[in-house]
C-alpha cells in the first residue's frame, strides 16, 4: 500500500510570521502554490497559510449582530470571530492570517487515510511532519497521480 513518504513532495517551501502578506502573495505566484507551513527559527511547525487566508483580507467585514439590552450590548455571535476576522483583514504578516490549527500527517500515513482526511475536511495539502519538523508536503495533486500511474 502507497504512504505519503511514496508521493510527498520533499523539497517544501515554507515561510515564517514574519514575512509580509505582499511576500507570501509573490512566493505563491511565483512557485504557483496554494499553501504554505509556517515554521520557526529552527523548523519546527507552527501552522499553515493559505490561499484562502490571503484573499480573507479582500473581503467585506461582517459586523456582527448584536442586541443592546440596557446599557449592555450582547453579541449574538462570536465576538472572537469578529475579532480574528478583523486581524486577517489588517494583518501585514503571516503570523496575522495563518492557522495554528492544522492537520499533519507522516511520511508513513497510507494514502487512502489522506484521502480521507483531505475529502472530510475539505483540504488540499496537508504537512508532513516527523516529531514536529516538516519533512514534506502532500497535496491532492499527488493523489491523483497516483491514479493515472504517474505518482
Amino acid at each position: 500500500m502507497l504512504t505519503v513518504a511514496d508521493v510527498m513532495t520533499k523539497e517544501v517551501i515554507t515561510v515564517t510570521k514574519d514575512m509580509s502578506i505582499r511576500e507570501l502573495a509573490g512566493l505563491f505566484a511565483r512557485h504557483r502554490i496554494s499553501s504554505a507551513p509556517v515554521v520557526d527559527a529552527a523548523g519546527d511547525l507552527l501552522g499553515v497559510v493559505t490561499e484562502s487566508d490571503l484573499i480573507e483580507q479582500d473581503k467585506n467585514l461582517h459586523i456582527p449582530t448584536v442586541i443592546s439590552l440596557f446599557d449592555w450590548v450582547i453579541y449574538l455571535e462570536s465576538e472572537k470571530k469578529f475579532e480574528r476576522e478583523l486581524q486577517k483583514m489588517t494583518g501585514q504578516t503571516v503570523g496575522d492570517i495563518y492557522r495554528a490549527e492544522v492537520e499533519t500527517v507522516t511520511p508513513v500515513t497510507t494514502l487512502s487515510t489522506v484521502a480521507d482526511l483531505m475529502s472530510s475536511r475539505k483540504l488540499h495539502a496537508l504537512p508532513v511532519v516527523e516529531g514536529k519538523k516538516v519533512v514534506g508536503m502532500v497535496a491532492r495533486i499527488d493523489l491523483i497521480r497516483t491514479m493515472t500511474g504517474q505518482g
